[in-house]
């Protein structure tokens, strides 16, 4: 299984790679979330799904429910592509979902 706290710890924080590793570890709802809403769509008979509309979906949620002041965490956009990689590695139904590219960054 995935640790997030171990990898975090091996990964150069600098990196988008240990930001996100340091993120997942402190916030491990995000990608419950994340999964929870690919799945639900998956079980709807959605075959295709982008990272950018539930990323955005789980940004929207967090919003409604808490007010600025209260905001835990941001969602940044350069972790998408490493949570939309957690899912397909995670969650087999969900290996043929997503497209993904090349990562160009470390």
């Amino acid at each position: 299984m995935f640790d997030a706290a171990a990898e975090a710890e091996m990964v150069e924080p600098s990196t988008i790679e240990g930001r996100f590793l340091a993120f997942h570890a402190a916030h491990p709802e995000v990608y419950r979330e994340l999964h929870r809403l690919a799945l639900e769509l998956v079980e709807r008979g959605w075959s295709h799904l982008g990272i950018g509309m539930l990323w955005e979906t789980l940004r929207y949620q967090t919003m409604l429910g808490s007010r600025p002041e209260e905001d835990r965490y941001r969602l940044n956009d350069h972790m998408r592509s490493r949570y939309v990689r957690l899912l397909i590695d995670q969650e087999p139904r969900l290996a043929d979902v997503f497209e993904t590219r090349t990562l160009r960054s470390a």
